[in-house]
């Protein structure tokens, strides 16, 4: 390969976190910016080291740009129907082209396929690849095998790029320009494997790419959906589908690490290991919708992960369910706009969090209404899960949001104790299976007195964050969704009243205030935006369906130009926060989308009578038509 001598200086990503889309293959995900450039991508696992981490830093920790060489006049992005497979349509002065891209898979192989296709008129294409894996740090012997296909190998690591066009070295890395006229097609395929095997076969991209349309066109049809969100709520699906490994089948809380919840703040977070509580609100979403399949790949991964100690219940676990989830820095990485440190692992996998046994029962007892065949393994765990939880719900935890600030007595945290409780006892009556119900009744009666006489602050007039606090928490909005007191009860009222007034930024919900570092992290986030969802989720619960409406749809004029969103939301800068997407904010619209289609116009007291009075209509468990989400961090 040919060296030039001046050495192009380091680009630094200029691409907002709503610039990017999503693609991937039910392994791992890749994140594609509107400029053509790919920053993202970590291989063979969401959970991997990146061989792309331009996201993190800049161009030299690893990229794949293909895009028309000097200026572009407009670009436009869409999902080819109801896949993952992007197509990115650039015009320019001379002509227009699109640029698909998606991920496949074959036994032992992740592709990444991007075929560039001429439009009008004849178009002066470059790409750049910088191969770097292990996060930017390691940089891979680049060889040309003897069919041509060029090779990167580092490691456990190797890659295999195959395509027509003429490519060349340059400063470590791989280069080239090309023309595409109207009619025309230029594919690329990028292949990992493990250095010690046989590269894989060469992929015959077309063909990749129809079947990849077809597997995720047959799993959207499966869908059972209501208007008049269906596009949307569909888009979801689709991306909490991606994050759900075809073979482990745990789920991933998103594809990425370390996206600030503040720019330039230090509130970066891995988030591609499986939390208990973000698994299960997947479930909802998905089992809401009429995919069981994914359902039994979970409570089969979760049985896998728990093992014979219930007692020693994690958190979080890996993809594969994996303990180990030790939090490092990783040095060689500034950050997303300089927002450091970058983090790689996460050690709230040790905290204790009370609401994840509420949570997964609660899951559970899902799964058996929605028609989940019986397992007598998820039962005898279940009932262990619950003994140890009457053991330790008196203590105190880090709770939902995951603080590091020391533990507490969270009311949100004693409210899923009871959830755990009554999804056990809900088990055992509706579905004859054997327990000691009569205990749990006790526990459960205990909890909500307790909840009820020390989570709640008089003076506030309002269930607070935790015991003793005068602290707002968002947590608390969904005390009512998950049943533990009727929408009606004027404490839920007034909670609803106090959120309203203090925790509202623009419209949008914060998850707490955070000012002063209360929490044991730097002050300031964005707008939490599943919060606001749970919002909108009570206004229905309240009879206020018209703000509900219009909060939801709020909410929906956020998400980028292909449908997705992130975390959180910066409401001056108009920003996505937070890693991207993420698994919260889209299960919290699908079951808003389903709450308001449900609720329907006879329910909306508040678009005849402009009250606050609650609907007549009886309190839910998650379990029914309004389901919950959680977050961590």
């Amino acid at each position: 390969m040919s060296v030039v001598d001046t050495k192009p200086a380091p680009r630094r990503n200029p691409n907002r976190i709503e610039d990017y889309a999503l693609i991937g293959n039910c392994e791992s995900i890749a994140l594609v910016g509107r400029d053509g450039s790919i920053d993202w991508l970590c291989l063979p696992r969401f959970d991997s080291g990146a061989c792309f981490a331009a996201l993190l830093g800049n161009s030299e920790h690893g990229r794949w740009l293909i895009a028309p060489k000097g200026d572009t006049l407009h670009v436009s992005r869409r999902y080819q129907g109801d896949t993952l497979i992007l197509e990115t349509r650039f015009e320019t002065e001379r002509g227009t082209v699109c640029v698909t891209d998606f991920m496949s898979r074959r036994e032992g192989v992740s592709d990444l396929v991007r075929l560039v296709k001429g439009i009008q008129g004849t178009v002066t294409m470059g790409t750049e690849l910088i191969i770097r894996f292990d996060y930017g740090a390691a940089v891979p012997w680049v060889s040309r095998r003897p069919d041509n296909r060029l090779q990167f190998t580092s490691g456990p690591d190797r890659v295999v790029l195959d395509t027509t066009v003429k490519l060349r070295g340059e400063h470590k890395r791989t280069v080239a320009e090309f023309n595409v006229s109207a009619g025309d097609e230029v594919g690329f395929a990028l292949s990992w494997s493990p250095s010690y095997r046989s590269p894989p076969a060469a992929l015959e991209a077309g063909a990749a790419e129809s079947k990849v349309a077809k597997f995720w066109s047959a799993w959207t049809a499966k869908a059972r959906l209501e208007d008049p969100y269906h596009d949307a709520v569909l888009r979801s699906l689709l991306t909490l589908k991606s994050f759900a490994h075809r073979e482990t089948g745990g789920i991933v809380a998103a594809g990425t690490t370390s996206l600030p919840e503040k720019l330039g703040g230090s509130r970066n977070w891995d988030y591609r290991y499986c939390w208990l509580r973000d698994a299960t609100f997947t479930l909802y979403a998905l089992i809401g919708a009429g995919f069981l399949d994914e359902a039994a790949a979970w409570r089969d991964w979760l049985i896998r992960a728990v093992g014979g100690a219930p007692d020693k219940l994690q958190i979080m676990y890996g993809v594969a369910g994996e303990r180990h989830l030790a939090e490092y820095e990783v040095a060689g990485l500034p950050g997303y706009e300089a927002s450091s440190p970058v983090r790689i692992g996460n050690a709230a996998a040790t905290q204790l969090q009370l609401d994840v046994y509420g949570e997964v029962l609660d899951a559970l007892y899902v799964a058996r209404k929605a028609g989940l065949g019986p397992e007598a393994a998820s039962w005898a765990l279940e009932c262990e899960l619950v003994a140890h939880l009457e053991r330790i719900w008196h203590e105190p935890d880090e709770g939902i949001w995951e603080t590091r600030g020391g533990r507490k007595h969270f009311t949100y945290s004693k409210v899923m104790a009871w959830v755990a409780f009554d999804r056990a006892i809900r088990s055992a009556v509706d579905y004859g299976l054997d327990g000691p119900v009569e205990r749990w009744r006790s526990v459960r009666t205990a909890i909500h007195s307790q909840v009820c006489e020390q989570g709640f602050n008089p003076t506030c007039n309002a269930f607070v964050q935790s015991y003793g606090s005068d602290s707002l928490d968002a947590s608390l909005l969904l005390l009512p969704i998950v049943g533990f007191l009727p929408p009606a009860d004027p404490r839920v009222q007034s909670t609803l009243k106090a959120i309203e007034h203090t925790l509202m930024q623009d419209g949008l919900v914060l998850r707490y205030k955070s000012e002063g570092g209360t929490d044991g992290l730097p002050p300031g986030e964005g707008a939490f935006l599943a919060c606001s969802f749970w919002l909108a989720d009570n206004y229905v619960l309240q009879g206020r369906l018209g703000e509900a409406r219009a909060l939801f749809e709020r909410l929906l004029s956020l998400r980028n130009d292909v449908g997705l969103l992130a975390e959180e939301y910066d409401v001056e800068q108009k920003r996505q926060l937070g890693n991207f997407p993420q698994a919260f904010s889209h299960l919290a619209l699908i079951n808003t989308a389903r709450n308001i289609a449900g609720a329907g116009p006879a329910h909306d007291r508040s678009a005849r009578t402009g009250t606050t009075t609650q609907a007549p209509m009886h309190h839910r468990p998650l379990s029914s038509n309004v389901a919950i989400l959680g977050s961590h961090q």
